[in-house]
């Protein structure tokens, strides 16, 4: 698995416009699996915590306890006043809690509300951007996989 850093390293263009994004709105959409394999959608905040992409979570809320049983993940970035005036950025990938000492440190750091707030590290399996070209004709959707590297699309 790829961590954001990795991730950077091999397209920093895409990972510079994802983390603007990212950073422009505070509260983002996660995509979680339920128990039964459905979905779960909940409102998020992501983070950089030792350069890598995080969540945090209330202790024990849904959201934690399905990215503890599986930590598949889908993040859409705020939409933000809807004029795709900066990209549209989706991120795949796989969550992992951070525990323990780490967690602790993280706590000394970040000042989360409650002391036992879940955090959770990204491994990235995909980047998506979807943006309006410049002469406003068609989308341009720019793909990152760590397997196919950048690719990049057109759609009117």
């Amino acid at each position: 698995m790829t961590g954001w850093q990795e991730f950077a390293e091999q397209a920093p263009e895409l990972a510079s416009a994802a983390r603007a994004r990212l950073e422009s709105m505070q509260h983002h959409v996660l995509a979680t699996l339920r128990q039964d394999g459905a979905p779960r959608v909940s409102g998020t905040e992501a983070g950089w915590y030792g350069g890598d992409l995080t969540f945090g979570s209330m202790p024990g809320a849904r959201k934690a306890r399905d990215l503890q049983r599986d930590g598949r993940f889908a993040l859409h970035t705020n939409p933000g006043d809807g004029t795709m005036s900066a990209p549209d950025v989706k991120i795949s990938g796989v969550a992992v809690e951070v525990t323990g000492d780490e967690q602790a440190a993280w706590v000394a750091e970040a000042q989360p509300p409650q002391t036992d707030a879940h955090l959770f590290r990204c491994a990235i399996t995909e980047v998506v951007t979807t943006r309006l070209s410049d002469d406003q004709t068609h989308l341009v959707i720019t793909s990152w996989t760590p397997e196919q590297g950048i690719r990049i699309f057109k759609r009117t």
